[in-house]
C-alpha cells in the first residue's frame, strides 16, 4: 500500500516539473531523484515507467530519462454507440440463462483501494510476503535456459506437469496434468468442458464469486448447496443432484473461500460416491493448499488422490502462494474428459508462455521455495491470530463461527438488522476496505456477512488499525 502511494506521489511531482525541461531535455539521474525525494530506487523506476507509459518521458538504457517530444493533438469525434444496446441483447430471449457478466464480486478483491486505506478486501499476499527476489532470480535463470523462448508442449512442460502430479498424489501422473494460466482460467476451461449452456451446476453456498461469474458468463445456472464448518452437507448435495439432474459440482474442500471450512474426513468419500452415483464430475478447486498456517497439522490429501474413477477434475495453482502475476496452475483429470479439457484450452489460449513455466520450475526447485512457504505459514498464523483477537476485543457483536488453519481470510456474520452495504461504504469512508458477503451467494444470503482478508495488509499493526476503523464504521450503522 505504501509503495503504491509513493510511486503515485513521485509521478505527480515529476509530472508537475516537466515544464522546466525542453522537449528532449534530460531529467535528473535516478540517483539524484532517490536522494532528493528520499524514496527507493524501485519507486523512482516505477514512477518513470508510469510517465513513460503516458508518453511524457522517454527512457534510454544507460543514458537516463528525457522529456518526450510533444504529441500532436488527437481529435475525437463523438459517435453514436446506442445501437450496441440492441445488438448485445437481441438474442436474449433465446438464452436459457442471461450471459451478461457481473464482475463486481471479482473486482472487489482485485481493485487496489485508495492510498491510506487498510486493505481487508485483498485476495493476494502483500508484496512483503511475496517471494519477489526468488521469483526474479527464477525468471532470470529461466530466460537463459536453452530453448526457453521457443514454443512449449501444448500440455505444458513435462517436468512441471510431473511436479504438479506429485503434489496431487494418488494415481495421478504427469500425463494427466495440463499446465494452465492461473486458477481462474483453469476453472473456466473446466466448466466449459463439463456443462453445456443452460445446464445447472452445483456450487457451495457461499462460494467464490469469480466461479459464479464464470458459470453465468458460460450460460450455466449455479445451484447452491449449503456448507458448514465441516464443508458441504452430503445429504443436501444428494438432494440437489436429484432435483436438478446436474452433472457438475464445484467445491473447495480445503480452506473454502469464504468460510475457511475443510471437508470433514467422513464426508470426503460420501461426496465422491454421491457424484459418482449421479454420473457427475466434481471440480476440486485446491486453491490455497500452500497457504497453510503454522499450527495446522497434517493436511488431507486432494480429493483427486482418492478418486480412481475419474470423477474429480482437479485445479491447483501457484498464484496464491507467490504473486498475482505469477499465473501458473494445473488441471488434472483422468479418462476421456482430459482430451476435452486439452482441446478447449488449446483453442482458447494455445499454451502458457514457456518462460513463465520455466521460471515456475526454477522457483519450486530452489532452496528459497520451502523457506518462503515456512515464512508465509508463520506470518499468516500471526496475522490470523491478531485479527481474531482484535475482532473479539473491539467487535464482539460479530460472530466468528470458524477460525481456519489455512487461507488468508475470516468470514464473519453481522448482527441481525445490520445493513451490509451501508457498513461496507462507511468502512471505506473511514479508511478500511472490506468485502461484502452478498456476492458469495448464488441465491438470497441467510444473513449479512463480511469477508476480512489478513494477507494483503502490511503487517499486524495495520490489522489492529484496520479493525479500529471498522469498529468506528460499525458504530455509524449499528442496528
Amino acid at each position: 500500500m505504501q509503495e503504491r502511494s509513493s510511486v503515485g506521489d513521485l509521478a505527480n511531482q515529476l509530472r508537475r516539473e516537466l515544464n522546466r525541461y525542453s522537449p528532449g531535455g534530460k531529467l535528473p539521474s535516478s540517483r539524484a531523484l532517490v536522494e532528493r525525494f528520499r524514496v527507493s530506487p524501485v519507486t523512482v523506476s516505477r514512477a518513470l515507467a508510469q510517465l513513460a507509459a503516458e508518453g511524457l518521458v522517454v527512457t534510454r538504457p544507460g543514458a537516463g530519462a528525457f522529456r518526450a517530444e510533444p504529441r500532436a493533438a488527437i481529435t475525437s469525434t463523438a459517435g453514436d454507440t446506442s445501437w450496441q444496446e440492441v445488438a448485445l441483447s437481441a438474442d436474449a430471449a433465446a438464452e436459457l440463462v442471461p450471459r451478461t457478466v457481473d464482475a463486481s464480486g471479482v473486482l472487489a478483491s482485485l481493485a487496489a483501494p485508495p492510498p491510506g486505506v487498510v486493505e481487508f478486501n485483498g485476495g493476494y499476499l502483500h508484496p512483503s510476503l511475496q517471494p519477489e527476489r526468488a521469483m526474479g532470480a527464477a525468471l532470470s535463470r529461466a530466460g537463459r535456459r536453452p530453448g526457453a523462448w521457443s514454443r512449449p508442449p501444448m500440455e505444458g512442460l513435462p517436468e512441471l506437469r510431473e511436479w504438479f502430479a506429485r503434489g496431487i498424489g494418488g494415481a495421478i501422473g504427469a500425463a494427466e496434468v495440463l499446465v494452465t494460466a492461473g486458477g481462474q482460467s483453469a476453472l473456466t476451461t473446466a466448466l466449459r468442458a463439463l456443462a453445456p449452456p443452460g445446464a445447472p451446476v452445483l456450487v457451495e453456498s457461499p462460494t467464490y464469486p469469480g466461479m459464479l461469474a464464470i458459470a453465468r458468463a458460460a450460460g450455466l445456472r449455479p445451484v447452491p448447496v449449503p456448507v458448514d464448518p465441516d464443508g458441504v452437507k452430503p445429504e443436501l448435495l444428494a438432494d440437489a443432484f436429484r432435483a436438478t439432474g446436474a452433472r457438475v459440482f464445484v467445491c473447495q474442500p480445503l480452506f473454502q473461500n469464504p468460510t475457511g471450512a475443510v471437508l470433514a474426513p467422513e464426508r470426503r468419500g460420501e461426496v465422491l460416491r454421491i457424484a459418482r452415483d449421479a454420473g457427475a464430475f466434481v471440480v476440486e478447486d485446491d486453491f490455497v493448499r500452500r497457504l497453510v498456517h503454522e499450527d495446522a497439522g497434517p493436511l488431507p490429501r486432494p480429493l483427486a488422490a482418492e478418486d480412481p474413477d475419474g470423477v474429480v477434475v482437479h485445479v491447483g495453482s501457484l498464484t496464491k502462494a507467490t504473486s498475482p502475476s505469477f499465473r501458473v496452475s494445473a488441471l488434472a483429470a483422468r479418462g476421456p474428459v482430459l482430451e476435452r479439457l486439452r482441446a478447449i484450452q488449446v483453442v482458447d489460449t494455445f499454451f502458457v508462455p514457456r518462460p513463465l513455466q520455466e521460471a515456475a520450475l526454477e522457483l519450486v526447485g530452489s532452496p528459497a521455495w520451502p523457506r518462503h512457504l515456512r515464512t508465509v505459514s508463520a506470518e499468516l498464523k500471526a496475522r490470523r491470530d491478531t485479527m481474531t483477537a482484535a475482532l473479539r476485543l473491539r467487535l464482539p457483536e460479530l460472530a466468528l463461527p470458524h477460525i481456519p488453519f489455512g487461507g488468508y481470510h475470516l468470514w464473519v456474520r453481522l448482527p441481525d438488522g445490520t445493513d451490509e452495504s451501508a457498513l461496507v461504504a462507511a468502512a471505506l469512508r473511514g479508511g478500511v476496505a472490506v468485502t461484502p458477503g452478498r456476492p458469495y451467494f448464488s441465491a438470497e444470503p441467510p444473513a449479512a456477512q463480511l469477508r476480512l482478508s489478513f494477507a494483503a495488509v502490511a503487517g499486524t499493526e495495520e490489522i489492529t488499525e484496520g479493525v479500529r476503523r471498522l469498529t468506528a464504521a460499525y458504530d455509524e450503522v449499528r442496528p
